[in-house]
């Protein structure tokens, strides 16, 4: 479903300020796979991710999505395959519309758009009935603000509205760092559910190492754009969070060293 190969990313080339983001990633994602990723600071994670939506053009290298070659297409042609969550919940919504409002708009991205005004009776009741599932109450604020809501009524609002269109592929950015630990293992929960019920092709980066381990079938560890370590299956449910720390200082030839992973 997804394929990365031979990918670089240099910043400021033949600068003072050059940066390597991404020095030769292969990288290949089977219909279904659930891959966590982690690294420290500086390791190329957002910058991945970044690549796969077209943010940024790549050096060299191609990206394929679904056998599509995508490595070209500007950011909103590939957004008809992507689906993404960011880390900050005020990001991915528009906070002056309404909540059916900003539903309408991710259940009709890639549809032709016509001159028909607001939101269908049909279409409220379908959001109120995805909506009840969250459990947030927000199937009863329809008409409600985006902007009022709190970080994780706001940030599963946006998870349901990455993964309306069942996309190809989900892109989850940290998604559940800038919420409080109660909600965010609601918000974590709410994914696996989603990504099973979909069988979604997803990558999700986290900081938290025991949420890597525990979420998904696979994870891939990063440093210093590259990919230092792939894990699957049963090799990856047997893992702890002290066996990742010693695979990081094998691959990497160091200690990690991020505060946010290891007091995770």
């Amino acid at each position: 479903m997804l394929e990365i190969k031979g990918v670089h990313k240099t910043f400021n080339p033949n600068t003072i300020n050059e940066k390597k983001a991404l020095t030769g990633i292969d990288l290949t994602l089977s219909e279904g796979d659930f891959v966590t990723v982690i690294g420290g600071n500086g390791a190329g994670k957002s910058t991945l991710l970044n690549m796969i939506a077209g943010v940024y053009p790549v050096d060299c290298g191609r990206i394929l999505i679904d056998g599509v070659d995508v490595t070209r297409l500007p950011e909103h042609k590939r957004a008809k395959y992507l689906g993404r969550v960011f880390q900050d919940p005020m990001t991915g919504t528009a906070a002056d519309m309404q909540i059916d409002e900003n539903l309408a708009i991710a259940s009709r991205r890639g549809a032709m758009r016509t001159l028909r005004f607001g939101v269908t009776e049909k279409e409220r009741a379908h959001y109120s009935e995805l909506l009840k599932s969250l459990d947030l109450g927000l199937e009863t604020r329809l008409s409600s603000k985006v902007g009022l809501l709190s970080g994780g009524q706001r940030q599963a609002l946006t998870l349901i509205m990455a993964t309306l269109k069942r996309p190809k592929v989900l892109l989850l950015d940290e998604h559940t760092a800038a919420l409080d630990p109660k909600t965010a293992k609601k918000v974590l929960d709410m994914t696996e559910h989603i990504v099973a019920r979909d069988n979604l092709t997803t990558l999700m980066i986290t900081h938290n190492m025991a949420d890597a381990l525990r979420v998904g079938n696979r994870l891939i560890m990063m440093n210093n754009g590259k990919i230092i370590f792939d894990v699957s299956g049963e090799e990856k449910k047997n893992l702890t969070t002290a066996d990742l720390l010693e695979k990081f200082k094998i691959s990497a030839g160091e200690d990690l060293n991020n505060d946010r992973m290891l007091l995770s």
